[in-house]
């Protein structure tokens, strides 16, 4: 791993973000471009003729582009509950008791979210309603992969905030079927139902509706950059959680952390995907030396040990500082999806780090807790965003609306002002409509 001193370099190396607009498709992925367009065409472009395909011509659309991108012919783009329930009886019951496990974990968190805020009051004849989406749409990747830890991390607060449907969109694997791990997942998170569309012809399809799959209020849920860019264009028309982008991690450790499991966290964050992002800040040199040796180590073993290698090659590395207060200025400066605290007395720094998708306290608190099992979602604000956004909760399934329900006495006291304001404003129609709750007849 590359070991950085020089705050100029470490900011222009590691702390530099590009939009999703001006990322290059890969060689690869161009020529699959090219062969099902006929043309050279951007991410941005490609997605743009698949979401208006769709709008236009629905079912039709989705399944033409399952079979151009993802090589599946689909017939019946749904999958019930029954299926859902088979999936779940057909996998080992060593994983179905580790998914119920976490989903119990997901819907105690959750729960605590929602017994906690996000209530429904009435004080003085002002107040505000709380009410559930009525159905929400969450985008599962698949394919070559399988991550029924999305679906529980997605669908299940979802069902907390009361939710009324449910539904998941993932495209199916070459023989057209839905993984048993992901359906085992739904089934028990209590999705309603599942549709074999994948990419952006799944996004534009929960956005607009078409014969098969119904419109959403929300679409949740990571993806690749075709996912991410068709969230972008269809928000307006419908709502998103956030545009998720590559994985990123901090972890901010002193003299008293343990090498092995710091190289082993940066791995762990460094195997997804060779745009991820694991850094290591430290103020102690010699850590910044027996972490690269561990890495060096613990990779070889590592079955997406390429991934990881080029991942922490590319956008990777170990940055040395001079205090753990610099480097908190460099977490908040970056605002990261996730922050490991491996530094002696780690509750003494966590109320310091403003910025963040989750932060992990302590050894004990690996990250791939967090993926999987601790309770809180691991769709968390990317690229920054963590800024200005939250992790997903029952929050993100939830409408505020606010009441306003006045006695004559109440109404005569703020008229006044109410009056003042929309004259100010020119706006005479406002005033004269207060003005008449001044009558006796109100």
């Amino acid at each position: 791993m590359n070991i950085y001193q020089d705050s100029v370099e470490v900011r222009n190396r590691l702390f530099t973000r590009s939009s999703w607009e001006d990322v290059k498709l890969s060689p690869a992925l161009q020529k699959g471009v090219e062969d099902i367009f006929g043309k050279s065409l951007t991410a941005a472009e490609v997605v743009q003729r698949i979401v208006n395909d769709v709008r236009s011509r629905g079912d039709d659309a989705v399944r033409e582009y399952s079979k151009k991108i993802d090589k599946v012919e689909v017939t019946n783009l749904k999958v019930g509950r029954r299926e859902m329930y088979t999936g779940f009886r057909n996998i080992g019951k060593d994983l179905r008791e580790a998914l119920d496990f976490a989903a119990c974990r997901i819907a105690l968190f959750h729960n605590w979210q929602m017994e906690h805020a996000q209530k429904s009051f009435m004080i003085k004849g002002l107040g505000q309603k709380v009410t559930p989406m009525e159905r929400v749409g969450i985008y599962v990747p698949g394919g070559t992969a399988t991550y029924p830890s999305t679906v529980l991390m997605t669908a299940i607060p979802a069902r907390v905030a009361g939710v009324k449907e449910v539904i998941v969109a993932t495209p199916p694997g070459r023989d057209g079927q839905v993984s048993p791990a992901v359906l085992a997942a739904a089934y028990i998170s209590g999705v309603d139902v599942i549709y074999k569309a994948g990419g952006a012809q799944a996004v534009a399809a929960m956005a607009f509706g078409t014969s098969s799959i119904p419109g959403v209020d929300k679409i949740c849920g990571p993806g690749n950059i075709f996912v991410v860019l068709a969230k972008k264009m269809v928000y307006g028309h419908t709502a998103i959680d956030g545009l998720a982008g590559p994985t990123e991690t901090i972890i901010l450790a002193d003299d008293t952390a343990n090498p092995a499991a710091c190289a082993a966290d940066l791995l762990a964050q460094a195997e997804h995907d060779v745009m991820a992002s694991a850094i290591l800040i430290t103020p102690s040199p010699d850590l910044a030396r027996r972490v690269t040796g561990e890495v060096d180590r613990q990779v070889r073993q590592l079955g997406r040990g390429k991934i990881a290698s080029e991942s922490l090659d590319l956008r990777g590395g170990i940055v040395v500082v001079k205090s753990i207060n610099e480097g908190i200025d460099i977490i908040n400066s970056y605002a990261p999806e996730h922050v490991s605290l491996m530094v002696k007395s780690p509750g003494r720094w966590m109320n310091k780090i403003v910025n963040a998708g989750c932060i992990f306290v302590g050894s004990a608190s690996a990250e791939g807790f967090g993926d999987y099992a601790a309770g809180p979602s691991h769709v968390l604000p990317t690229g920054g965003s963590a800024r200005f956004s939250s992790a997903l909760g029952v929050s993100e399934f939830l409408k505020i609306t606010g009441i306003v329900k006045l006695d004559k006495k109440t109404a005569r006291e703020i008229a006044p002002a109410s009056i003042k304001i929309a004259d100010a404003e020119g706006l005479t129609a406002h005033a004269s409509a207060v003005r008449l709750r001044l009558e006796e007849k109100f």
